[in-house]
């Protein structure tokens, strides 16, 4: 008999390539899901419908116990659940609605369901937590370790779309933007298909359970600077650079969090820049516990896709697909 599995979070940008792998590996797949999604809510429902194909898709709000019961789990029984939830925009409420409350209730909501099992997508960035959306997310790691359910949580590195965000531009020839010298942080970017294969794994392979598991993609870290001398390659250019100082984030966030203060509104504001400083100063790598040093070594590679054809692809095709969503920098 086929298991089944209740995924939360499908819509995003990793869920739809995780619930494509499940059905393709013949799991009785249960999406429960926002009526629109999407960036700025702008997907309809037969449109979800479409991107989940093979799956059943129920709708309602994952932020609510209630809805979630009634609307999602429906009193069936389900052997795995699966958590691609994110926060939107990784601001403060959001962050410990969605990263945190909205992943809890679906803990709760599988445990009522009979789940054995729960695979939670999570962030390699937790390892160092100055943000409220790491913290959010650490604090449901805690809780679900101690749920007395199996648990895989996923750590990956930068995903291919979250280092997207200059071809545009470059490719209509602008400068490649980075800070400092461009080599202040490295990552192993990993493409969404690679994660989706390796977040299912976690339902058949006994060694990655119970386990936090970091994971980035094939080949060596790839810092900013080479980032930006890729795609110049490709695109048959020499390289065009704009240096930006980092400290430029010291006199915002300050100046941003001030105000915020005064103006509420502006809370978020001041937590982008700090996302903003985070992401050009600390690596997308396995935090070396020992050194304090983020470890290349350490940090696992899983899959076949490479940056340099996902880069080669969108020159090519454009990005749909990759929008950056509601944070991107660039």
């Amino acid at each position: 008999m086929k298991k089944r599995v209740f995924v939360v979070g499908a819509t995003g940008y990793i869920g739809k390539f995780v619930v494509r792998e499940l059905v393709g590996r013949g799991y009785d797949v249960v999406c429960f899901v926002r009526e629109r999604s999407g960036i700025g809510s702008t997907t309809t429902a037969d449109e979800v419908r479409n991107q989940l194909k093979g799956s059943e898709v129920r709708f309602g709000d994952v932020s609510s116990m209630d809805s979630l019961m009634k609307n999602g789990i429906r009193g069936e029984h389900f052997d795995v659940a699966v958590s691609c939830l994110t926060s939107r925009n990784g601001g403060v409420k959001d962050s410990w609605k969605i990263d945190y409350q909205a992943t809890r209730n679906a803990l709760h909501a599988g445990k009522a369901a009979g789940a054995k099992h729960f695979v939670l997508l999570s962030a390699i960035c937790v390892q160092k937590p100055l943000l409220e959306f790491q913290r959010a997310k650490l604090k449901f790691e805690d809780e679900l370790k101690a749920s007395g359910l199996i648990w895989s949580i996923v750590r990956p590195t930068a995903f291919f779309k979250s280092i997207a965000g200059q071809v545009e531009s470059v490719k209509n020839g602008k400068p490649y933007v980075m800070f400092g010298d461009g080599k202040l942080t490295a990552c192993k970017p990993i493409s969404e298909s690679d994660l989706a294969s390796y977040i299912v794994n976690c339902l058949e392979d006994p060694a990655m359970q119970n386990k936090i598991l970091p994971i980035g993609g094939p080949g060596k870290p790839v810092t900013p600077v080479e980032q930006g001398e890729m795609l110049f390659e490709l695109l048959g250019r020499p390289p065009k650079f704009k240096k930006m100082p980092i400290q430029m984030f010291d006199v915002i966030i300050p100046v941003v969090s001030l105000f915020a203060k005064i103006f509420p509104k502006l809370e978020d504001k001041a937590e982008f820049a700090r996302i903003g400083k985070y992401y050009c100063s600390e690596s997308m790598l396995v935090l070396n516990p020992q050194t304090g040093i983020y470890d290349a070594d350490m940090t696992p590679s899983y899959g076949n896709d490479t940056l340099r054809d996902f880069y080669k692809r969108v020159l090519k095709e454009g990005l749909s697909g990759q929008e950056l969503g509601e944070h991107s920098m660039f």
